[in-house]
């Protein structure tokens, strides 16, 4: 049987010996090993996929490359050529999984080369930075790190089990690995939090038992960057964007601000989408004290001692459809939107601490009127969690998934 093939991720110029024997430790697991190798200082020699071959990549020469004098622009130019060529090695020798083992810089290039690698093939980064903020190297793809625990310079005691622990993980992973064929069942990707569960909970199961596949995602920062990202990635039939947390903390700089592309990825590619505001009713802000100066005279509802719910106004909200409206003007697919008229979440409800009945109608009108023509607006006369608002959502997304199946 034919090994599966791992792509090792070590710089040679600064990272030798540790780059020797965690090789060896790959293949002592079972694996070819293909080592990418983007040192910048010297070439030692014995990777697949040399320095040069990286410098390539970008379209430069090594020697280009250093003559750059600066480490932040060697970066880059050894990024793009690191993910060039670890995807041309892939489309003729296709990779069962990646290993990295890094600092800061290593770490970076690694965790931009993962992020550009489809979602289910194994990644892991053994780092000195995987004991602090690892977003950046992480992004919103399934990437573990694995805390080096002492510098990566030389082999010791700990090391040496680090390193081995971590080639046999990545081994043992990329020997059950199978490359995705697509999704045997309609894949449909939903925007929730727990205010809006009631209702997207009865619209999952409803697609559910129709046969499709669900993936749901928490709308506070990260979960919507995912669903994006998925949708860019996957073949997804519908998407269900239920929660406009996001965008409104991008708008009014809230917690769960995730960008200002945030709910773009899928318009761009045409999958078919559904939009409504659920949780429009308020900004997530820090703590109640910080949020009572950061948003003042507003209404609060101390959701916990470091989450605040700020209540938002007609005007707030006639900013996000201004925002809305602008990124479905230039969809490729279908869009349709809903909109409740007796409240946004179940802070916005009688059993609620931020309802107001005022905000929703002239919201919808407003919405209705910027929204582009070919975009229908229906309200619905019910609050977001009321079945008669799920029960509209459900009937549009089974008219597009028919379409698009």
């Amino acid at each position: 049987m034919t090994k599966p093939s791992v792509l090792f991720i070590c710089t040679q110029d600064t990272k030798e010996e540790e780059a020797r024997f965690t090789r060896a430790a790959l293949e002592a697991a079972g694996v070819d090993v293909v080592h990418l190798d983007p040192s910048v200082r010297r070439t030692v020699g014995g990777a697949e996929i040399s320095p040069e071959t990286v410098a390539q990549g970008a379209g430069m020469t090594i020697e280009g490359v250093r003559a750059l004098g600066h480490e932040g622009k060697c970066q880059d130019a050894m990024i793009r050529g690191a993910i060039a060529a670890a995807h041309a090695w892939d489309a003729q020798n296709p990779l069962s999984g990646i290993l990295a083992v890094g600092g800061s810089m290593g770490s970076a290039l690694a965790g931009a080369l993962m992020q550009s690698f489809p979602y289910g093939l194994p990644k892991l980064i053994v780092s000195t930075m995987a004991s602090g903020f690892t977003k950046p190297y992480m992004g919103v793809k399934d990437i573990a790190m694995m805390n080096a625990v002492t510098d990566i310079s030389g082999i010791n005691t700990i090391s040496h089990d680090v390193f081995r622990n971590a080639a046999h993980a990545v081994a043992g992973m990329a020997k059950g690995y199978k490359r995705d064929k697509g999704p045997d069942k309609p894949l449909v990707l939903i925007t929730t939090l727990g205010t809006t569960e009631a209702s997207v909970k009865r619209i999952r199961q409803a697609l559910e038992s129709d046969g499709c596949e669900v993936m749901v995602f928490h709308s506070s920062g990260a979960g919507g960057p995912t669903l994006d990202a998925l949708a860019h990635d996957k073949d997804a039939a519908l998407v269900l964007d239920l929660s406009q947390t996001e965008i409104l903390d991008h708008i009014f700089g809230g917690l769960a601000d995730s960008g200002p592309d945030r709910g773009k990825a899928g318009l761009a590619k045409g999958i078919p989408t559904i939009i409504a505001p659920g949780n429009a009713d308020f900004i997530i802000g820090g703590p109640l004290n910080i949020s009572e100066v950061q948003f003042p005279g507003r209404r609060y509802h101390e959701h916990n001692p470091q989450l605040t719910a700020v209540r938002t106004g007609v005007d707030d909200l006639k900013r996000l459809a201004d925002h809305l409206a602008a990124n479905v003007r230039d969809a490729k697919g279908p869009v349709r939107v809903f909109t409740p008229l007796g409240g946004f979440s179940s802070h916005d409800s009688a059993q609620g601490h931020l309802q107001d009945l005022s905000v929703p109608g002239p919201f919808a009108e407003y919405l209705a009127q910027v929204m582009p023509d070919n975009v229908p607006v229906t309200a619905i006369d019910a609050h977001f969690n009321d079945e008669a608002f799920s029960d509209a959502v459900i009937a549009a997304a089974r008219e597009m998934l028919a379409v698009k199946v």
